[in-house]
Order: structure tokens, then C-alpha cells, then sequence
């Protein structure tokens, strides 16, 4: 009697996966020159990111204190918030085998983003994480929190809305 089971094929090895993640991260990231203009990086571990915002003069708006410009770090939060989602998209692509190197990547659009600055950003590096609380096919709404020093202690935080890429249709330029 013949199995009627399709053969096992063995699992990629866990570096080629490593990779191909990785890789997608940069492609996502890579799309955004504000990104790079700031500074900004990403660690992943598995599907969660941690936005890194290295402190660079630049980014000081009071050097009487000094004191991280406010719209520098409202820029770190919303850029985080984007990416979660654009990688919460290409993850979801990447596990069910639908997404590879050519496919186009849009991110969503900006709705509404509220910043609330609870203590000064101090001249050092920051960190951010976004949590998605909705995602649909049309909206989303995504909760920042920065933190410098201590994870506990955040020195900002948002909530932003945002419009989602249409999935079915081809990307399109503007």
C-alpha cells in the first residue's frame, strides 16, 4: 500500500531564513531615504522590531539643556509605527510564501499621528517599539513608546491612524 501523504521536504535552515528576513527588513527600510537621513535603525528578533534612533548632534533642538529636537523623535515614532506595520504586512507575505524579492512594497499613509512628550529626550541613543491594536484592510491604529536609558521610563509616546495600502492592486507611483 502507498502513502497517499505528499513527501516531507525538510525545513530551510534556520540561517537562510535568518537571511531572507533580514534582507526583506532592509528592503522595507531601504525604501525610505527619511530613514537613513535620520538615522534611524532596526533589531529584529523573529517577527519584533526594536527602532533604534543613534543620537547624532543634529538631532539636538536645545543645546541649553540639551535636549533631543521634539520633531526628531515625533519623526523616530511615526517612522517606527510605519514600519511595524509595512513589516507586520511582509512578514504575514513572507510566512505564507507570497512575497519575494520583486514584489512591490507600499506603506501605509499617515492619517492622524498625537505625540505626547513626557520628559525631555536627553543627548543620547533612543528606542522605540510600535504595537498594532487594530489593522484591517482599509485602517490601522498603531501605539508608540520611546524610551532612552530605561525601558520603563518612556520620555515620549504616540498613537497614530493610518490609511493601509490597497493589497489586490499593483503599486502605483504618488
Amino acid at each position: 500500500m502507498t502513502d497517499p501523504r505528499p513527501p516531507r521536504t525538510r525545513p530551510e535552515p534556520v540561517q537562510v531564513v535568518k537571511q531572507r528576513r533580514d534582507a526583506a527588513l532592509q528592503r522595507l527600510v531601504g525604501g525610505v531615504p527619511y530613514i537613513q537621513f535620520l538615522g534611524i535603525q532596526f533589531d529584529r528578533r523573529g517577527d519584533e522590531l526594536t527602532a533604534i534612533l543613534p543620537f547624532a548632534d543634529k538631532l539636538i533642538g536645545n543645546p541649553v539643556l540639551p535636549a533631543l529636537h521634539g520633531g526628531a523623535t515625533a519623526a523616530f515614532l511615526e517612522v517606527t509605527a510605519i514600519i511595524e506595520l509595512g513589516w507586520a504586512m511582509l512578514w504575514e507575505d513572507m510566512e505564507s510564501g507570497v512575497a519575494t524579492d520583486a514584489s512591490p512594497l507600499r506603506l501605509p499613509k499617515t492619517i492622524d499621528f498625537t505625540v505626547d512628550y513626557l520628559r525631555s529626550g536627553l543627548p543620547r541613543d533612543a528606542y522605540a517599539r510600535a504595537r498594532v491594536n487594530r489593522s484591517g484592510r482599509r485602517y490601522a491604529s498603531v501605539h508608540v513608546e520611546g524610551w532612552q536609558d530605561n525601558r520603563s521610563k518612556l520620555f515620549i509616546q504616540a498613537t497614530g491612524h493610518f490609511l493601509m495600502p490597497d493589497r489586490r492592486s499593483p503599486a502605483r507611483d504618488g
